[in-house]
Parts: structure tokens; sequence; C-alpha cells
């Protein structure tokens, strides 16, 4: 049924909470999953800020792709640079891209607060993906 899954993880608590559950579903189905990082970043004062979680993204990405190899579950990890807003649509493009049956992640996450006044990653990912959300909460 879900022959491949992306999991979006933002290294905040919510974001971990979707691992266990990804893990069960690509176990039960077989699924391929890719996991991914979209790490937001502006400009001030002509320097980059980055604006995620003090763990590296290669660490975020690589912790989480072993708690699926080490359930037996082949996974890979892609990380996305972009500027504050394209979250939504760099999650919805890797799933795209990656032919994905599933998107899954948290509810809230590190944009929590800017979230209640934009609508937040999960709401956008919902409208815009073309297969089916499962939200962790």
């Amino acid at each position: 049924m879900f022959q491949r899954i992306v999991v979006a993880i933002d290294g905040s608590v919510e974001s971990s909470k979707t691992l266990p559950v990804a893990v069960e579903m690509a176990q039960r189905f077989g699924s391929l999953v890719t996991v991914v990082h979209v790490r937001e970043h502006a400009k001030y004062e002509g320097s980059e800020v980055d604006l995620g979680p003090d763990i590296a993204p290669e660490d975020l990405v690589e912790r989480a792709v072993a708690r699926f190899t080490e359930k037996g579950v082949e996974a890979t990890a892609e990380i996305r640079r972009v500027t504050p807003g394209d979250t939504p649509e760099q999650i919805v493009g890797v799933a795209r891209d990656v032919g994905a049956d599933l998107i899954v992640m948290g509810t809230r996450g590190l944009t929590e607060w800017r979230s209640l006044l934009l609508g937040g990653v999960a709401n956008k990912v919902v409208q815009h993906a073309t297969c089916p959300v499962l939200l962790v909460r």
C-alpha cells in the first residue's frame, strides 16, 4: 500500500514523535523511507543565519535514518536549505520527487508560534500534497 514514505523532521519534540509511527508503518508495508529535513536560513546584516535547532542537519537526519535501519527499514536522507516560509513546498517537492505514497510529519514543530499566524507547515503540506499525509500529535 505505502511503498515509499517521506518522513519530515525538524528537530522538535513534536517531530521526534513521528519516528516510531513511521518506523512501524514502514515495517508493516515494507516501505522505502526518505527522511527529509528542511533547514530555514535568513539573511541578517549580510550573513546567513540558521533558524533551525542547535543540532547540525546532517546529525539530525543521520540519527533518524539510523532508527529506521536498526529496524530493518531501508532509509535515505534529504536535507533542503530554504528561506523562511518555503518549508511546506520543499516537503511536498521531496514527496513528489521520490514518488511517495505517504508523508508522515508532526502537527507542530519549531515554527509553532509562527504557524498560528501563517497557517502552519503541516496544514500547508496537507493542502498541497498529492498523496496522503499522516499527522502525528
